[in-house]
């Protein structure tokens, strides 16, 4: 199988950011073709689709939505939300063959404002599926999919050769596609030992895969100049990371291993980069997330591919690969690791879609621990989607008993939706582990007391 891919391009068009900084684009627009087998593309992560029929849309009584599709996908839910003044009961129909013979499938009754979570099971079968309502409103009906992920966790061999997080020697390098039709890859390579820093010149990665010196100072000044690591456009937090988007929204991210926090506030690791056209590629605490443009709406859609511990120091793409910088020292020359001759200089090389490989998405987190919260405020949202296993806890340090919501947004841009209301007694910690068909993007938490709490995610 053949792809055409569209990789750098060398306007970056409008997907400008904080968290990118001022770095510039690729010095001319460059791609490849991807050779792969047919079934490559059933094992890059776990199929994922969702979609709404109605989105904050007045309804009217007894005129079905559009065919929503039903069958292709093993773990499948529905969130049901009435944002009418009244009761409304909403009936689903399957149609079983794709023939448009539609059957009821069942009913669910509101109350104005309420919301319900529909997972379906095996036995819920059909191609397509449509809903109704039979009165007047004002609804929202988005449909979430996913199938099983079966990664484990940890990396393939394909990334041996990168350093880990905790070590503190590493070859780095910072990275730009060099244009003029000069087609070469341009690396200020530097050496990372017991905490200090040295350059170690300037390389270009030629169309051979030579790794070589170079002696051009002006290129090798542009790139420490353009390609610098920005600081402080995240926060690692005790509970978890901060990002405030260029439209001042406040979105919450799971930790990964603590030693990413102090590279982090150094501006030791690439956190944000184009290496798709209009697509970034996230890496923070240890999670790599494919981060659409803003003109796609940005940290709201964003989705975790991997979650690893190698402290990569910068990465790009560069003619159809994915290139990185953080190799050990002692790594040796291979299928994906070129060092230069002098050994002065290395990168890890392959496709993009290779990150799949490098293990499930993990972590831990949340939106408050030990935070003092106002009553009726909610929390940040913190992301939940595209993670596999997911257990919560909450708990409080109030005299009285506190009740909480737990709210759920499955969209990205949609309605906040009540999951559960729970009420948690002093001293006690409410327990709950979500189930395989549940999806949603983002939670978010509400108390009705001033107190000090913990909401507490662990996704393995």
């Amino acid at each position: 199988m053949v792809f055409g891919c569209d990789d750098s391009a060398q306007k970056e068009f409008l997907n400008k950011r904080k968290q990118k900084g001022g770095i510039e684009g690729p010095g001319q627009s460059n791609s490849n073709l991807w050779f792969t087998s047919i079934e490559k593309p059933d094992q890059l992560g776990p199929n994922t689709a969702s979609g709404a029929v109605w989105l904050n849309e007045q309804v009217v009584a007894n005129q079905p939505s559009e065919p929503f599709l039903f069958a292709g996908w093993p773990k499948r839910c529905a969130w049901v939300h009435n944002d009418g003044a009244t009761p409304v009961d909403f009936v689903f129909e399957i149609d079983q063959s794709g023939n448009q013979t539609w059957e009821e499938s069942r009913t669910v009754s509101l109350n104005a404002g309420q919301t319900e979570l529909i997972q379906f099971s095996s036995e819920d079968a059909g191609e397509w599926i449509r809903v109704f309502t039979k009165n007047n409103t004002t609804a929202t009906v988005s449909f979430n999919y996913t199938d099983s992920d079966e990664r484990k966790e940890g990396p393939s061999d394909m990334f041996k050769g990168l350093t880990t997080v905790q070590n503190s020697n590493l070859i780095g390098g910072l990275l730009y596609g060099l244009g003029d039709n000069r087609r070469a890859l341009g690396i200020s390579a530097m050496n990372f030992e017991n905490g200090l820093v040295t350059e170690t010149g300037y390389y270009e990665l030629d169309a051979a895969l030579n790794l070589v010196p170079k002696d051009d100072i002006e290129t090798n000044a542009f790139i420490k100049e353009k390609f610098a690591i920005p600081e402080d456009v995240i926060e690692i937090e005790e509970s978890s990371v901060l990002i405030i988007d260029d439209k001042n929204r406040r979105w919450r991210l799971p930790l990964g291993n603590e030693s990413y926090e102090k590279l982090t506030n150094q501006a030791a690791l690439r956190i944000c980069r184009e290496v798709a056209t209009e697509r970034d590629l996230l890496n923070c605490s240890g999670t790599f997330y494919e981060l659409p443009a803003e003109n796609a709406d940005g940290f709201a859609k964003i989705r975790p591919i991997a979650s690893h511990d190698f402290r990569i120091h910068d990465y790009a793409s560069y003619r159809g690969m994915l290139v990185l910088t953080g190799i050990s020292p002692d790594a040796k020359a291979g299928e994906h690791i070129v060092r230069s001759d002098d050994g002065k200089a290395a990168v890890w090389l392959g496709a993009i879609d290779d990150l799949w490989e490098m293990g499930k998405p993990t972590g831990h987190g949340g939106p408050w621990k030990n935070t003092n919260i106002k009553a009726g405020t909610p929390s940040d949202a913190y992301l939940i989607g595209h993670y596999d296993k997911r257990t919560l806890e909450i708990s409080h340090e109030s005299n009285k008993p506190v009740t909480f919501n737990i709210e759920v947004e499955p969209i990205g841009h949609g309605p906040w939706m009540l999951y559960k209301e729970l009420t948690v007694n002093p001293g006690e910690i409410f327990k709950h582990e979500f189930s395989e068909n549940f999806q949603a993007r983002w939670i978010r938490f509400i108390s009705d007391k001033d107190c000090e709490a913990t909401a507490w995610l662990e996704y393995y």
